[in-house]
């Protein structure tokens, strides 16, 4: 064949432009977390914005809309037999994980099992309700529980209900962090430790013509000043976090749109009653040392100063505006004077304690609230400045006294609770124990009786407020600010980034 100089000339002029025409098309989403991800396991991880990456990897059976409503992901459709002991889910099919394998009902079951089974599972108390797992057929699988379980398939909306590749998840175990293989919009590329997790358009997704993005850059970046900074140059698209005091400066800042969502969590601190040595100290052991720390705090103050009075305070795992907030039990008033007398009668007037706070700017100024105002009742409160993962084992492991620390929340109010309060469940780092709380959280879950349920979390509150295992501070606004480039952007109250029908314009 003989081709001219012209046409080699023009073959390549072409061959730049698409380049540059395919450079230009693609789409690179950078988001800004406050911390860095734990586990990118779902079965084992427990953080907030482990959450916001799993929704870019990983598909759920169901998720939620707007209105908290469940609705439909992987499992299609789904009945509750008349005893509400059994749940028949019919599956997605034509559904690959990121490695090729099929989904379908084995490997529905075969994730649930995992969440029940593995030593490492985070999962267990929130699937406990599961007995048994039938195989219908190739797309229908059957939950056969050992009691009615009101919340069991909210839980599905998140972790529990988020599906791995069986093959990887055998072949890795414990270790499917650091390789996850799911079946969600992106693939798992890279993760640099606290600098970027990165993941990309997985071309096998079933509803692949509803993302935009090829490229997906997590970028943890605990100073939500410097975040901002980021989202103002251009080195961000999107941030989870803002300041409340930064709301002014977005709103006046025409390249940038905030996009605030009410929560379903709370922040409080935990307080180690009988996790390992570290419990063994006033704190740990007498109820009235705690009684007085709660009423040395300020909870108004705290959303004045640090969050402009845009949060709401709180004292329980649900908001006051919140149907199952137990009402007996509303918000106590600061008295520093009985704050006092309490520690002396506990011979504890110079009290001293030691609280983890991870490195994250609203914790950190919140946490310097509440060592002012307890400085007043006499109490010298010590921060322990600590990077939030380690603050994480640190609880888990019992190396704590107090630790501040929050939850992102759930739409059914056993998500807030069970895990934390009910003897020996999965994250109840406090090593909190009390049969008056177990029969009432385990009997919230056994009645869909609106009623019968507000009256089992009310008497578990009268409990748990007493004993004081986690002090609930405040109820927070999810406030996200992103570029105005960034077309489609819903924030949902679970404040998970879901990024079907969002793009760059």
């Amino acid at each position: 064949m003989n081709f001219s100089i012209k046409t080699l000339l023009g073959a390549t002029a072409l061959a730049a432009t698409m380049a540059l025409s395919g450079a230009a098309s693609a789409q690179h989403l950078r988001i800004g977390l406050a911390e860095d991800p734990d586990l990118l396991d779902p079965h084992q991880a427990r953080t907030f914005v482990g959450r916001l990456v799993f929704t870019a990897l990983c598909d759920k059976l169901v998720d939620i809309d707007e209105n908290l409503k469940i609705v439909p992901r992987l499992a299609t459709e789904w009945t509750v037999s008349d005893d509400g002991k059994t749940i028949t889910m019919k599956l997605r099919q034509g559904v690959t994980f990121h490695d090729g394998e099929k989904f379908d009902a084995a490997a529905a079951k075969y994730n649930l099992e995992r969440a029940l089974t593995l030593p490492e599972s985070r999962r267990k108390s929130e699937v406990a309700a599961i007995g048994t797992i039938d195989v219908v057929d190739d797309y229908t699988i059957k939950l056969n529980l050992k009691a009615p379980s009101s919340p069991l398939m909210s839980q599905f909306t998140d972790r529990a209900g988020m599906m791995v590749s069986p093959k990887a998840a055998k072949e890795l175990g414990a270790n499917l962090a650091t390789k996850p293989v799911c079946s969600g919009p992106f693939k798992f590329v890279e993760r640099v430790q606290n600098d970027r997790i990165v993941v990309e358009r997985f071309p096998g997704y079933w509803a692949k013509d509803k993302i935009a993005f090829d490229k997906v850059t997590f970028q943890p970046i605990p100073d939500a000043t410097v975040r901002l900074a980021n989202l103002q140059s251009g080195q961000l698209d999107l941030l989870e976090r803002l300041l409340p005091t930064d709301i002014a400066t977005v709103k006046g800042d025409k390249r940038l749109v905030l996009s605030p969502v009410v929560g379903l969590g709370y922040i409080g601190f935990t307080l180690n009653l009988g996790n390992g040595e570290r419990a063994n100290s006033p704190v740990g052991k007498d109820p009235r040392v705690r009684e007085a720390i709660e009423l040395a705090i300020d909870r108004n103050i705290i959303n004045q100063v640090v969050f402009a009075g845009e949060f709401t305070a709180g004292n329980q795992p649900v908001a006051p505006s919140n149907p199952f907030y137990a009402k007996t039990v509303p918000v106590p008033a600061r008295n520093v004077e009985k704050a006092k007398a309490l520690l002396k009668e506990a011979g504890q007037s110079n009290l001293t304690f030691e609280m983890q706070v991870p490195t994250e700017t609203q914790i950190t100024q919140v946490s310097q609230v509440i060592q002012a105002q307890l400085a007043e009742a006499g109490i010298t409160l010590k921060l322990i400045s600590i990077e939030f993962a380690t603050a994480l084992q640190n609880q888990t492991k019992g190396n704590y006294t107090a630790s501040l620390i929050g939850w992102s929340g759930r739409p059914d109010p056993d998500g807030n609770i069970h895990q934390f309060l009910k003897t020996k469940a999965p994250l109840n780092e406090s090593g909190y124990s009390n049969p008056v709380v177990d029969e009432a959280l385990d009997g919230a879950r056994l009645t869909y009786d609106i009623a019968k349920r507000q009256a089992a979390y009310t008497k578990a509150a009268e409990q748990y407020l007493k004993d004081r295992p986690i002090i609930y501070l405040y109820h927070q606004k999810w406030l996200f600010a992103h570029s105005a480039k960034l077309a489609g952007f819903k924030p949902y109250p679970d404040a998970m980034i879901r990024l079907e029908g969002v793009k760059l314009q």
